[in-house]
């Protein structure tokens, strides 16, 4: 519904998003290495790669040579994957626009953590939910839902510009904007009851991780909710 373009908001403490950089280059690697593979060997990257609740919870196990990596382990590899270029463009378009904020507002290390631990949130979670899921989960989504949680706790009131449906401008403060966006997960969720292949509970997984993780995890110079800035 809505294609974030650019939001007002300057980097105040570091001089340039490197870790944010470091994530969309590493994630357009992966997706071209995932593209170099064919047929049986692209699933088998997903499965071998992506997070399946039921592996992970050990009520299945994957064919022999698939399992590269402890199950464990998944809960954050699978965020390095995606499932076609529309996937990828979308999610790093988020990243880029916000990512660089939270960045700013705990430093390099910090964010890469931050980053890791909002994946591993909302894979728990999917997991958790569709416990007996065979599907693997692929994409940065709920990594960078936690980037827009923390987003909306640190600068509801920064202005966004976006595109709304692709094609009409607007600027809309980062509260509105992102309190639609975490809506719309649980709308689609009702509407759809997670048949669709989207993780939704991923989305709202790595949400709530990011707005709880910002606390802790930003510089105490770094005010929340825009307090004493004027935008």
């Amino acid at each position: 519904m809505f294609i974030p373009i650019h939001d007002r908001n300057p980097l105040t403490i570091i001089p340039w998003q490197f870790v944010t950089l470091a994530l969309i280059v590493v994630n357009l690697a992966v997706f071209l290495w995932q593209n170099s593979l064919g047929g049986q060997a692209l699933a088998a990257a997903s499965y071998a790669w992506g997070m399946t609740p039921s592996v992970l919870w050990q009520q299945r196990l994957l064919p022999e040579g698939v399992a590269v990596l402890p199950e464990q382990l998944t809960l954050v590899s699978y965020a390095f994957l995606h499932g076609g270029w529309l996937h990828l463009l979308g999610n790093m378009l988020f990243l880029w626009v916000f990512g660089d904020n939270i960045e700013d507002s705990m430093g390099h290390a910090r964010f890469l953590l931050f980053y890791l631990l909002c994946a591993l949130a909302a894979g728990l979670v999917h997991a958790l939910m569709e416990p007996g899921s065979q599907v693997p989960l692929i994409g940065a989504s709920g990594a960078i839902a936690g980037i827009l949680g923390g987003y909306l706790v640190l600068h509801p009131r920064v202005r966004v510009l976006v595109l709304l449906f692709g094609r009409i401008p607007l600027r809309l403060p980062a509260w509105l904007l992102l309190s639609l966006w975490f809506g719309f997960q649980f709308v689609s969720l009702s509407i759809t009851g997670g048949a669709d292949n989207t993780a939704w509970w991923a989305h709202i997984g790595g949400f709530l991780a990011g707005m709880i993780l910002i606390v802790p995890m930003r510089y105490k110079r770094v005010p929340l909710f825009d307090r004493g800035v004027e935008h």
